[in-house]
């Protein structure tokens, strides 16, 4: 086992073994799903909104500088995407790249360190050979998560998924598949699974996915792609106040998004009994639009305080906190350590 002292790597990387596409949006109806989909553009709107913020005390006691405030027109141009008045079914396409190699970082200045980590990772790969964390993966592909919020209120939902240049597929009811947890009996997940695990293990070397879902929303619905961030909006010269993402006039969503929504199987952070819901892995936990991070180095349960012991072969606690490790590998990142203390 190599020391903390003698094995620092200060220039440490892995890539990321799930590598998703953006992802199309496509509008279609239920009985033709599998006949003719057309790809879905964005549309301008312009609207006049009303003042919703919360106001300053000095105009919530007035009541004559509330209504000035309130009868202000509030202008706005935004983007907006929604299925035809003749479709009620929203397809979106991606395509996923499975990958092999999680014991090997793509750079590593420390060859202790080097060795060590190999070590640890092979030997996680010899005893659970990656099948919790396919199950999870599958899971989320087999649930639709990643459709976001275009899964919200859909009255049905199938999930298509081939193995690219083959003749293996299985088509998933979305609608039977918790996104709550990860326990289910489905033989068609199970067996997506064995083929995940066996690539992030290395008995392949990758795996490539084409996965359609075709979720029935309702005729002439929103869809909702990506938001685009506009970081300069003062010298912006679009005016819009929401600008939606597209592929040549095709809305879509983010890949980096799809790739969230696969990796959102961290249940094993101290809260997940209070917050109830699986988290997207990351080294702190962090959940963005919560403004919190579920994994603090304070309580010891942050991806680097484990990957520091688990990488120079110190056992961890559980498996729990070792399949969690190894899920930030396959995320991928850059997690050197300085050789300053």
């Amino acid at each position: 086992m190599a020391t903390k002292k003698d094995d620092k790597a200060s220039v440490l990387a892995f890539e990321k073994k799930l590598v998703p596409s953006d992802g199309y949006l496509y509008g279609t109806t239920w009985a033709d799903r599998y006949v003719k989909a057309e790809p879905l553009e964005l549309r301008e709107k312009s609207v006049r909104g009303t003042i919703s913020n919360r106001l300053k005390k000095a105009l919530q006691d007035d009541p004559m500088k509330l209504d000035a405030e309130v009868e202000k027109a509030n202008l706005q141009t935004v983007d907006s995407c929604s299925l035809l008045p003749e479709q009620d079914t929203l397809k979106l396409s991606f395509t996923l790249k499975i990958l092999s190699g999680v014991e090997t970082p793509s750079a590593c200045n420390n060859a202790a360190f080097y060795e060590s980590y190999q070590s640890a990772v092979k030997s996680y790969i010899a005893e659970e050979g990656f099948t919790e964390l396919a199950k999870r993966y599958t899971t989320n592909i087999a649930n639709g998560r990643f459709l976001w919020r275009n899964r919200v209120g859909v009255e049905q939902l199938e999930i298509h998924v081939k193995v690219s240049n083959s003749e293996t597929a299985w088509i998933f009811d979305a609608t039977q598949i918790s996104t709550q947890n990860f326990e289910n009996s489905n033989a068609d997940v199970a067996n997506l699974a064995v083929k995940i695990a066996e690539t992030l293990s290395g008995k392949t070397e990758f795996l490539l996915l084409e996965i359609n879902a075709y979720a029935q929303i309702g005729r002439a619905q929103d869809v909702y792609p990506s938001e685009e961030l506009v970081l300069d909006k003062g010298n912006s010269k679009s005016k819009k106040s929401k600008i939606l993402y597209h592929v040549k006039n095709i809305a879509a969503l983010h890949s980096q998004k799809i790739g969230n929504a696969l990796r959102s199987i961290d249940t094993w952070y101290p809260d997940f009994e209070e917050h109830g819901k699986p988290i997207a892995i990351e080294p702190y936990g962090a959940v963005t639009n919560l403004g919190r991070a579920f994994r603090t180095p304070k309580e010891k349960v942050d991806f680097f305080t484990l990957f520091d012991k688990f990488a120079r072969g110190i056992k961890l606690e559980n498996k729990d906190a070792e399949h969690y490790v190894i899920a930030v590998l396959v995320r991928g990142g850059v997690f050197g350590e300085s050789d300053k203390e």
